[in-house]
């Protein structure tokens, strides 16, 4: 696309930033950025798409611009069995967004349950969403999850039966999986007819040194007892669920052990696949589109470091706005490297802000300042890709 001077035109400007974790939502970040930018460049057009990378924050960023009917709250069972408020999103599209966290969070708990806490509750959202006449597929995150259940709760949410060697419906939670003998699947909720997609931006499989037990049940509350337990539940889940399964899903797929295996379960039973967090909500947020016509896409998350590049939001921006020849700027609280191309510069938080705490502490604040400088940059020195 030829481009002409953001020196002297009125230019179209693509704000796509991820959260800045445990500081401002996605949502928020790129309002304060659209509003620094604006104050240096009122002319510009400037069009906002807060991202997520397939866990918390994906629902409000794909809610992002929709009208407020599109939310839907409902009370659901939470991951040691409580009630909690929870909320799901039908976009225009027939998509309905659902993140495991709203019902199965590790924020939800005020002590660990590594053993005991499910995602039955994901699967009553999911009952929900497919049950809702307009939805057509299924996008749900996987991120910020109490459980290592391998989906089994969800699956019961469902419709599913887990039955123990005298035939009585186990409990809920990873560790009764230990005593899992048969699962019946004739009373399970079809899924949605164009499929279910698992947003995920980790790569483990189900088991092993590199599983979903060994890896994040310690960042559950998991001690090393637990998470033996935890990995004899789930290696005996596999091999009786895949023999009730339709689809049965190789416990070593990279992905398989995101959430606590929750992807293990759900795919192995409804049509759907594992899918890049980061991509998936770049397309569904139109974030493609939106850059074929751009000028200058200003993306940015909380540390830009090595890990950014690797199946992170900022990492998917650079890669599309390369396809597309756009010129990118980073905004991070923290820059541990020098940007790659196509991003031409990259402003810290921390290096405007007097102090760490004080970008922590007003983040929209700086946010807007890094804008601003990045206006005002592009305005006396053009940006090339």
């Amino acid at each position: 696309m030829s481009r002409r001077s953001l020196r002297d035109s009125t230019r179209r400007v693509v704000i796509a930033p991820d959260s800045f974790k445990g500081s401002i939502e996605a949502v928020d970040a790129a309002a304060a950025l659209a509003t620094g930018w604006t104050r240096r460049r009122p002319g510009d057009e400037v069009i906002c798409v807060p991202l997520a990378d397939g866990g918390e924050g994906t629902l409000d960023a794909l809610a992002s611009g929709l009208p407020s009917h599109c939310r839907r709250t409902a009370t659901v069972h939470g991951p040691a069995g409580e009630p909690v408020e929870a909320t799901w999103l039908l976009r225009p599209d027939g998509t309905a967004v659902v993140e495991l966290a709203q019902a199965a969070g590790i924020t939800q708990l005020d002590t660990s349950r590594p053993l005991s806490s499910t995602t039955f509750g994901v699967g009553e959202l999911l009952r929900l969403a497919v049950t809702d006449p307009a939805t057509t597929r299924v996008l749900l995150a996987l991120g910020g999850s109490a459980t290592t259940d391998g989906g089994a709760g969800a699956l019961t949410g469902l419709g599913a039966r887990l039955l123990d060697a005298a035939g009585h419906e186990l409990p809920l939670g990873g560790a009764a999986l230990a005593r899992l003998a048969s699962v019946t699947l004739d009373d399970l909720l079809p899924g949605p007819i164009a499929g279910l997609e698992c947003l995920v931006d980790v790569t483990n499989p189900l088991l092993g040194d590199n599983g979903a037990a060994a890896v994040y049940g310690p960042q559950k509350g998991a001690t090393t007892a637990d998470t033996a337990v935890l990995e004899a539940a789930l290696t005996r889940y596999v091999t009786v669920l895949g023999s009730a399964a339709p689809r049965p899903m190789d416990p070593d797929t990279p992905g398989a052990g995101a959430a606590g295996g929750t992807a293990f379960g759900l795919l192995s039973c409804w049509a759907g696949r594992l899918t890049s967090g980061a991509a998936a909500v770049a397309d569904a947020a139109g974030l493609p589109a939106h850059l074929a016509e751009a000028d200058i896409v200003i993306t940015g998350e909380g540390r830009f470091d090595r890990q950014s590049t690797h199946g992170k939001v900022v990492g998917h921006v650079l890669d599309l706005a390369t396809e597309r020849r756009t010129p990118v700027a980073i905004v991070a609280g923290i820059l541990d490297m020098a940007p790659p191309p196509p991003a031409y510069t990259a402003v810290s938080l921390t290096g405007l802000a007097p102090t760490v705490s004080a970008a922590m502490r007003e983040p929209g604040r700086w946010l807007a300042a890094a804008a601003d400088a990045l206006a005002v940059q592009v305005s006396s020195d053009e940006p090339a890709f």
